[in-house]
């Protein structure tokens, strides 16, 4: 296996491509030399994507939260390509505020897109995958190892894939499937620099001790997962430090519920006041979905 060029004539699909650390991701697999197929919401930004990752790369719109359309998307690109070694469960969304403030449908959205999102694209690629024994790597989030406040929906739905995930890798391992995990605390994309335009959670981020606080950069991250897919790991740290953070992640929520409590109270005021427009969902990738929902139901209607 080349050490330049190590995932040659591999297919990977990744989703939520169109920005972001998938599109990131997407060039990266690109550059050593795999097959990438994009699946996003966005046609533009995919095409551009796709572009940049050479004459190899393909792009399908597709909604991870559509088992039909998702399962057609994966026989089109096993059709196109002729195979699929690799699938990144990317696609994600967030929203902020405390949860008695949150939106009940956009609460709903975040589980429904990053959470069951991530098991249709598992039930949608498995049998690919299978066929390839290929590796399926689930983004989680240092938000998996950290519950924190005004994240409920993030936090619950990236636990929720990191423990789907293991638990899946039990199950296909027999058939020669791997499956991995990658953490990413605050990298610098749409959806983070969305979360800092509410001077609220920014501030609230602020107060986190270092280098939780910090909001790394986007390159370095993507490089670091996409050399944990070259080598099918079971954990793919995209900041180097989480992996200790793995080792005292049980005491990580007791040392949370007693410094939050602090900044919760100094921040209350200005958690009231600005509530209102905490609605909805952060960053472009989060208007995306939005507007992908709004025109289907338009549709429908």
């Amino acid at each position: 296996m080349s050490q330049k060029r190590p995932l040659t004539g591999q297919v990977a699909v990744v989703t939520g491509a169109a920005r972001g650390v998938g599109a990131e991701l997407a060039r990266a697999l690109a550059a050593r030399g795999a097959k990438v197929a994009l699946v996003g919401l966005e046609p533009k930004e995919l095409a551009a994507t796709a572009d940049s990752c050479g004459p190899d790369a393909a792009w399908w719109e597709g909604d991870v939260t559509d088992l039909a359309g998702l399962t057609t998307t994966a026989a089109a690109i096993t059709a196109h390509f002729g195979r699929i070694d690799i699938v990144v469960a990317n696609a994600g969304i967030a929203a902020g505020g405390t949860f008695l403030d949150s939106d009940p449908d956009t609460f709903r959205r975040v589980i429904e897109v990053n959470l069951l999102g991530s098991t249709t694209t598992a039930r949608a690629f498995l049998p690919a995958l299978t066929e390839a024994r290929g590796y399926l790597l689930q983004i989680a989030s240092f938000a998996a190892m950290a519950p924190a406040p005004l994240m409920t929906a993030y936090c619950a739905s990236k636990s929720g894939v990191e423990a789907f995930a293991h638990a899946l890798r039990s199950e296909v391992a027999n058939q020669g499937v791997g499956v991995g995990v990658a953490y990413l605390s605050w990298t610098d994309t749409d959806m983070v620099r969305g979360a800092d335009e509410d001077p609220v959670m920014r501030d609230m981020r602020a107060g986190l001790p270092w280098p939780t606080n910090r909001t790394g950069a986007l390159g370095p991250a993507v490089e670091r997962i996409a050399d944990g897919i070259v080598r099918r790991s079971v954990h793919v740290y995209a900041q180097g430090w989480l992996r200790g953070y793995q080792l005292i992640r049980g005491q990580i929520p007791l040392v949370l519920a007693r410094v939050a409590p602090r900044r919760l109270r100094a921040l209350e005021p200005r958690l009231r006041a600005t509530a209102a427009g905490r609605q909805g969902l952060v960053g472009r990738g989060g208007a995306a979905d939005e507007a992908a929902r709004a025109a289907r139901t338009r549709v429908g209607g």
